[in-house]
């Protein structure tokens, strides 16, 4: 029966417990976190089994223990676990940048306990509130091992497998131009986008309006937590920097495009962007996750939205988001219904159809 520890017990530490739980029934795990209320409520809700401080033996004596604090903290945490670790405690974290971690690892001596991990799954929201237990389900889950046997390496593998994730083994370096370009520069054009808007806004605030639809969900990134953003731009600041430089000198270009009213350069932009994005793989692993929604015409009537509210109910259908569309500049139907899971939403599709609702999809 293997042991497993926590440190942080936020939206990535919250669903590793719960999904390593669901399948692992047996295992033990421990958690500190600095809210103890979130402890409490894991432990209540049987997340957890024993709760522990940051500078508990148990914590040491377990067969992973994942970091997943925000970086820094994670970073300090090791000052703390050098001296304590047992021989085959594996220390693992779960941040989104790897190069600063392993150097530190390395500068005290403790590349034969860790590997170093990044779940490619989150959501717009944080905290354990948030936490699921299938969050990683069909998600790659980067894994940049540090020096430990092969043995040991395979192991965790296995776990990563057993929760439903996607392992996939890179060097640290290789992880974060990676995510430079499609995980951190996208927030960060998220962000900018969203201050744009709320700059060029007027007093009666128009834009913020109309601004449903396509520029809710192409922004919906820009609502994660500004201080785990804060500390990825900080840690990953080159590559960053320089998918940046790359960003800026095509924004320029396409500026050019339509300065001189280029009309086949423009038309060329579109269409290769299309085909690009159609052929990103549509299963939900990435590091911006899939969104599941349906768009329907309903009556402008009474209880419209809460007749389509039961029928789903009734079926055990759980509704993440509704609500009606005023700006359908780029989407069709009036009402927006978001799910949590693609097999939800392929259930109500059918449900509502039959019901001769007109159902439309992206």
């Amino acid at each position: 029966m293997k042991k497993i520890g926590f440190y942080g017990l936020g939206l990535i530490g919250g669903s590793l417990a719960r999904s390593i739980k669901r399948v692992h029934e047996e295992y033990e795990l421990y958690a500190c976190d600095a809210d103890p209320d979130i402890l409490r409520k894991a432990k209540e809700s049987g997340v957890i089994d024993e709760i522990c401080d940051e500078m508990d033996p148990r914590l040491f004596q377990c067969d992973y223990l994942f970091l997943s604090a925000p970086v820094e903290f994670n970073v300090q945490f090791l000052y703390k676990a050098k001296g304590l670790l047992s021989g085959n405690c594996i220390l693992t974290d779960t941040g989104s940048v790897k190069s600063p971690i392993h150097k530190k690892v390395e500068e005290l001596g403790l590349s034969g306990h860790f590997i170093g991990g990044h779940p490619m799954a989150g959501s717009e929201k944080s905290g354990f509130e948030a936490s699921r237990d299938r969050l990683f389900e069909n998600a790659y889950y980067m894994i940049t091992p540090g020096d430990v046997p092969i043995d040991v390496l395979t192991d965790f593998t296995q776990l990563i497998t057993d929760i439903g994730a996607l392992p996939m083994l890179v060097t640290p370096e290789e992880h974060d131009f990676m995510t430079a370009g499609v995980s951190h520069l996208p927030h960060i054009v998220a962000s900018a986008l969203v201050n744009l808007v709320k700059a060029l806004d007027n007093d009666q605030h128009y834009m913020k309006s109309i601004a449903a639809g396509g520029f809710r969900d192409i922004t919906r990134i820009a609502s994660s937590s500004p201080v785990m953003w804060q500390q990825i731009c900080l840690e990953n600041k080159g590559n960053i920097s320089n998918v940046l430089d790359d960003f800026i000198r095509l924004l320029v270009q396409i500026r050019c495009y339509i300065d001189s009213a280029d009309q086949r350069s423009i038309y060329e932009m579109f269409c290769s962007s299309r085909d690009y994005r159609d052929s990103i793989d549509v299963t939900d692993s990435g590091p911006i996750r899939k969104s599941y929604v349906l768009y329907l015409d309903i009556a402008d009537e009474a209880g419209g939205i809460a007749t389509i509210a039961t029928i789903l109910a009734m079926d055990g259908i759980n509704i993440k988001n509704i609500g009606i569309i005023h700006n359908r500049e780029f989407e069709q139907g009036v009402l927006k219904i978001e799910f949590y899971e693609g097999a939800s939403m392929d259930r109500a599709r059918v449900l509502l159809t039959k019901r001769n609702y007109v159902i439309y999809s992206r």
